[in-house]
């Protein structure tokens, strides 16, 4: 067999994903307040970004530096001053236009001028220092306050305890009677239900902090605790001898314990969202505006255009590096515009399609999706999907985030699509609306669902269901 070395000429399609593109697309995904902190520290990086504010309250008497859509002409030499900007100014008197507002005021005190003082927000205790705090209250025994200080940082967000007794015993090198003591405390501390080593347990402590100590509810936690997680009450008041209705009660004050009381103190602080994008109805339009007035304007400098306008003059390493920061400030300018205009069109095409959302309100939204929206404004799906992710809008009816408007369709009997979403509010009207002793099954739902004209199955009813965390029948029955 002859070997011998040949060219090949070859034609092939390659996606190359530079850095520049790369930032270009997580510059697309960012939300508004995410955007913001990026851009800030561009301007610390970058020596020739600077923010248009910034220049107008500070640059007093400078030239004025090129807007971002005009950064290509920050080498042209300045324009000389207008002859009205070189005349001087008439003697005017401005008396005569605007008189003393307090010349017949004779009764006039100027207020004195209040301190601003920042409000500081207050220091919030963790569930750790809350529940601490408490157990040095009850004892001053110094081994049983270590035990209590390991207890307490044992426990989950949930309130529960995540490791044995014994393993905590030989941790400690003490005995497990003296950890059981600890915990006993610490089972009393409050929220009630903390130190839990079991949902059961969890319920217990609860039980006994609101004197329910031999009562149906304490029995049926105790006794017939695998039923009542499977809520099969029927079964639960024969095994007890009583009736379904007491059960029934029984459970109802059940629910009204709190299976995770961690979560009262460990509690997360709330999350405010900032509308990236705002449609408001302007006369019989609807108009998209971009909520970008706290994203920072930026425009390149022009305190380093004598030394890239000197040509041969200056230093060359220094002129490389203006250069090269040039270049990457009018990139990050024109792809934070190009970001503007796409997040607008999409929105644009969003109010189009769901023109009867904006106009009525939930119940009249479309089936839409990526794929559509992307012919529609000549984009690639990724794109919309993108420019969708993590961002929120403004309505006339809520703040919504750009996913809202985009679900599947199911088909009806009139041809036309009607969304997942609407289906969902029609099955969750339907259980509300229903008959507590005789709760709708899903294969009734089905029925009436295509009573209305809505072809679906049982298996999409039960699976809406579940979305919607809604029990089934047998769990929604009261007696």
């Amino acid at each position: 067999m002859e070997m011998k070395a040949s060219l090949q000429l070859q034609m092939r399609q390659k996606l190359v994903m530079t850095p520049k593109l790369q930032q270009a697309l997580k510059l697309l995904q960012m939300p508004a307040l995410e955007l913001q902190q990026v851009l800030k520290q561009e301007m610390m990086q970058n020596p020739l970004l600077e923010e248009e504010d910034e220049l107008r309250e500070e640059g007093e008497g400078d030239e004025a530096a090129p807007a971002s859509g005009d950064e290509d002409e920050i080498f042209d030499k300045a324009q000389e001053k207008s002859e009205e900007e070189k005349a001087p100014a008439e003697d005017i008197d401005w008396d005569e236009f605007f008189p003393d507002p307090y010349e017949h005021a004779h009764n006039y005190v100027e207020k004195p001028s209040e301190d601003f003082f920042e409000k500081v927000p207050p220091a919030k205790q963790t569930f750790y220092d809350h529940l601490l705090s408490q157990f040095r209250i009850i004892t001053t025994d110094p081994e049983l306050t270590r035990i209590g200080e390991y207890l307490i940082g044992s426990l989950d967000d949930s309130g529960f305890l995540t490791l044995p007794v014994d393993e905590i015993a030989k941790d400690l090198g003490v005995e497990p009677a003296r950890v059981e003591e600890a915990l006993a405390i610490i089972q009393g501390l409050e929220p009630a239900g903390v130190g839990a080593r079991d949902l059961r347990e969890c319920l217990m402590i609860q039980i006994r902090a609101k004197g329910l100590t031999g009562t149906l509810v304490e029995r049926i936690v105790s006794e017939q605790f695998e039923d009542l997680v499977q809520r099969r009450s029927l079964e639960i008041a024969r095994k007890l001898k009583v009736s379904p209705a007491e059960i029934q009660e029984a459970t109802e004050i059940l629910g009204k314990l709190d299976p995770k009381p961690g979560h009262a103190i460990s509690i997360a602080d709330a999350r405010y969202v900032t509308p990236d994008l705002v449609v408001d109805r302007v006369d019989e339009e609807f108009v998209v505006f971009l909520n970008d007035r706290n994203i920072p304007r930026l425009r390149i400098s022009r305190a380093y255009n004598r030394v890239l306008a000197n040509g041969k003059g200056g230093d060359k390493k220094e002129r490389e590096f203006i250069k090269e920061k040039l270049d990457s400030a009018k990139w990050l300018i024109r792809t934070i515009e190009q970001r503007r205009r796409t997040m607008v069109k999409v929105m644009e095409c969003i109010v189009r399609t769901q023109w009867d959302f904006f106009e009525h309100g939930a119940r009249f939204l479309k089936p839409l999706t990526l794929q559509q929206v992307a012919e529609q404004i000549g984009m690639h799906e990724s794109t919309v999907s993108r420019v969708t992710t993590n961002k929120y809008v403004q309505t006339p009816h809520g703040v919504f985030e750009l996913k809202y408007f985009f679900s599947s369709g199911l088909k009806s009997n009139t041809g036309d699509d009607v969304s997942s979403k609407n289906v969902k509010m029609r099955i969750a009207e339907l259980v509300r609306a229903e008959d507590s002793g005789h709760p709708l099954s899903d294969q009734k739902i089905v029925e009436i669902l295509q009573r209305d004209g809505l072809n679906i199955a049982r298996r999409t009813v039960a699976k809406y269901r579940e979305q919607l965390q809604i029990l089934p029948a047998r769990m929604r029955k009261r007696f």
